[in-house]
């Protein structure tokens, strides 16, 4: 915002992580999104040239909103001196912590974009730059148990793992949503669980079965 020093005025020029607060703080004054970037970039005294540096549309910049949710949770878990250590099982635990701490931080903004339109698929749209994220991180997990089977035969797929794993965030996210417990505390509790449970399956049950099993607790969870 600009600050006033004599008669004139000194801007900040803004960056993404400035336009990013910015969003977030009209959404949820407003509770509607910005009509136009011309508008937005004029109530904040910008350009839409300054915008459009950094983003754009707006559709950009909310699914950019979820990449820096998902930055923020990786930067604080390699932080953790025993997070390198870890196994895989309590790595997928820590980050499932992490992000839902992170989106509890910003739970209104979280809500609102999630429950903006009627049509489920339409918000999830913002969500398909960290499907890919959380795909990639997975299949990092399951690269690294993969390295300590000498044999092919119990070897996992990456690619079916890291789509279990995105269904058991979609999963957890809808719980969350839902969750009215103290300090969500049953949302803490269904990550355990959940997380405990799909490893424990994902070594002794085909991981197609676990996908399609996934998939049918999603459906279910958002009738």
């Amino acid at each position: 915002m600009a600050k006033s020093t004599g008669n004139s005025k000194v801007k900040k020029k803004p960056n993404a992580d400035m336009l990013i607060a910015t969003y977030m703080d009209y959404v949820l004054e407003n509770e509607h999104t910005p009509r136009s970037v011309y508008k937005f970039a004029k109530d904040n005294e910008m350009t839409e040239a300054d915008f459009y540096k950094f983003f754009g549309s707006f559709e950009g910049l909310r699914k950019a909103i979820w990449d820096k949710f998902f930055e923020n949770s990786l930067s604080v878990m390699e932080k953790s001196k025993e997070y390198a250590g870890f196994s895989n099982r309590e790595k997928l635990l820590t980050f499932f912590y992490t992000f839902f701490e992170v989106l509890t931080a910003n739970r209104s903004y979280v809500l609102y974009t999630l429950n903006e339109s009627e049509s489920t698929i339409k918000n999830l749209e913002e969500l398909k730059n960290l499907r890919k994220k959380i795909k990639i991180f997975s299949k990092g997990l399951i690269q690294d148990g993969n390295r300590d089977k000498t044999l092919k035969l119990f070897q996992q797929s990456e690619m079916i793992f890291s789509e279990g794993v995105w269904v058991q965030f979609l999963f957890l996210l809808k719980f969350w949503m839902d969750d009215n417990s103290a300090g969500f505390e049953s949302t803490d509790v269904a990550i355990e669980k959940s997380v405990n449970t799909v490893f424990d399956v994902f070594d002794n049950t085909p991981l197609e079965r676990v996908v399609d099993f996934g998939k049918f607790i999603w459906k279910e969870r958002m009738a």
